[in-house]
């Protein structure tokens, strides 16, 4: 890959397909140094302040405002950027507009960046969804949430799901497999496989969980699930590998 940005392979259609915009970053072409080099966008992980303020700022080449970041915290508030607030970063790990060229931010190192527009353009959403999220709804609130800014009526949402860690590599435990048991989730058998010869341990797929939430929403235009951020190190942070390490981001919004 070797750049700064991916622009999804994301087949909309109609208005959605005129105006929707959507970029994801990398880890390549910033100013951190290791082990956050060098994209890195969070300014929570213990990066240099300066050099994440330069990677930000560094944005403005490819987007057309200043995003709306988050202070994600594992839940399902739904923020809506088009409010008016005091300047703070809420917190929150989703966001909803209806304005054009608001910008929607997600950062991730494995959790499950998640994008959503509707048809028309009219409104887009973004979701941090890591398996505490998916399992407690932030999907589903997100979805919500953009219903009501449409007057609860839509004309289709697509879906996008964004780099997060692969099938192949997410090791959990019973807690996890119980927090969807828990919440009522209705879970493919496949989404846990079992690890052979340790007990209480299966390899998740997040991705399938995910498209089981919106298929169970009547969401069935999803595209992307095509990264493990754990095996392609040369393009993005990974938590789960790396444990001290930098932020990449996902942004949606709707063009003038």
């Amino acid at each position: 890959m070797s750049e700064s940005y991916i622009y999804p392979n994301w087949p909309l259609w109609g208005p959605a397909k005129l105006k929707v915009r959507a970029c994801i970053t990398t880890r390549l072409g910033g100013h951190s140094l290791p082990p956050y080099d060098s994209f890195n966008l969070g300014l929570h992980v213990g990066d240099d302040f300066a050099a994440v303020t330069a990677n930000r700022a560094q944005l403005q080449e490819v987007l057309p405002n200043q995003p709306v970041w988050l202070n994600q915290v594992h839940g399902v508030t739904v923020f809506d950027a088009d409010q008016s607030n005091s300047g703070a970063v809420p917190t929150a790990d989703a966001a909803v507009t209806v304005e054009p060229n608001r910008v929607l931010a997600i950062m991730t190192a494995d959790c499950l960046p998640i994008l959503l527009c509707d048809q028309d353009a009219k409104v887009v959403g973004i979701a941090h969804a890591g398996w505490r999220g998916l399992s407690a709804g932030v999907i589903e609130q997100t979805v919500s949430e953009m219903l009501k800014k449409l007057g609860g009526g839509s004309s289709g949402i697509y879906a996008y799901l964004g780099p997060a860690i692969g099938p192949t590599v997410f090791e959990v435990g019973d807690d996890v497999v119980q927090a969807f048991d828990d919440a009522g989730s209705q879970k493919p058998e496949s989404a846990f496989r079992p690890i052979e010869g340790r007990p209480g341990k299966y390899l998740a797929d997040i991705y399938q969980l995910a498209r089981e939430r919106l298929s169970g929403l009547g969401i069935s235009k999803i595209a992307g699930a095509d990264h493990c951020t754990v095996k392609e190190d040369q393009d993005f942070f990974s938590y789960r590998r790396d444990g001290k390490t930098g932020r990449f981001a996902t942004f949606i919004w709707i063009s003038k």
